[in-house]
């Protein structure tokens, strides 16, 4: 994958901001929120996102502003009126692509392509016999979305290290190992080799994306040589939160912020060094008001 340059700021005075070269969106996003821009300008119908279309609140307050409604779940689809549903970046279950389809829905596909991989990973090797092992948030809607592609119920999401030792499993298991897209790749090695140590016929695919990788690694060294580190992010942006944790390792004064307006950092233009670095969802007009500001 192609490395962009850092984006650096420096004063007279020596004071000094980066902003991490993988900095915000990635192909996915970029490709889900494209496709519902082109959807929303083009639609005669109602439109609506199953879900989030991605997790940033300004995202998605946008799209609002264009037409395109968020569909709570909760909601029977029988009472909507029939129109396109776009499925979240990512992804959804197998059953709900089936019920809506039979809800009249016309569908698109916003699903990030890597995500789609996984979900053709589990439903091939679960049909194959295997037990499924899901590295990742068991609340997250992308692993919500992973389980729901297993043939079967064999399957368990696992977040800790506590969970993958207590892992028991008949000794002849065939096992296959996919993890969240946006999972920590340090984590994913340890919980991995923690369940080949238990002797079962495992098969481990890194399913973390490139951009995710190359994300966590300069977020590392970035706030390695950072007195502040700022990581922007949705609230509920689990890669944005897994960068935070990332940075906070290595920089003790590390702030998570939405906008530019939260950002509220004491002695701020007395900092020498500050580095910048920001989700998967992240637009960069956000990015650019934080790095503007972090300048005097």
């Amino acid at each position: 994958m192609e490395e962009h340059k850092e984006t650096v700021w420096k004063s007279p005075d020596g004071r000094e901001v980066r902003v991490a070269g993988s900095a915000g969106f990635c192909f996915g996003v970029k490709r889900a929120v494209d496709g519902l821009s082109d959807l929303a300008a083009k639609a005669r119908g109602p439109v609506y996102t199953y879900g989030p279309i991605i997790h940033n609140e300004t995202v998605v307050k946008d799209f609002e502003k264009q037409g395109v409604d968020l569909y709570d779940e909760k909601t029977p689809l029988s009472s909507l009126p029939k129109g396109t549903m776009v499925l979240r970046s990512h992804g959804v279950s197998r059953q709900v692509v089936h019920d809506l389809e039979n809800a009249g829905f016309q569908i698109s596909d916003a699903t990030c392509p890597f995500v789609g991989k996984i979900h053709r990973t589990v439903e091939q090797y679960s049909r194959d016999g295997y037990y499924i092992i899901i590295l990742g948030d068991p609340s997250h809607p992308e692993v919500e979305g992973i389980t729901g592609w297993v043939v079967g119920d064999r399957y368990k999401v696992i977040s800790t290290e506590e969970e993958a030792e207590a892992l028991f499993l008949p000794p002849d298991t065939k096992v296959c190992v996919v993890s969240q897209t946006t999972f920590r790749f340090d984590k994913f090695e340890k919980l991995v080799e923690m369940i080949v140590q238990k002797g079962y016929d495992t098969y481990a695919q890194n399913t973390i994306c490139n951009a995710t990788e190359l994300r966590q690694r300069e977020a590392a060294e970035l706030s390695a040589w950072a007195d502040v580190m700022l990581v922007i992010g949705g609230k509920n942006s689990s890669n944005s939160r897994k960068l935070f944790d990332i940075c906070r390792d290595h920089c003790g004064r590390t702030y998570f912020l939405q906008t530019a307006e939260e950002l509220s950092v004491p002695d701020l233009y007395s900092i020498q060094h500050i580095g910048i670095t920001a989700g998967a969802s992240t637009p960069e007009k956000i990015i650019e008001e934080v790095f503007k500001k972090c300048q005097k």
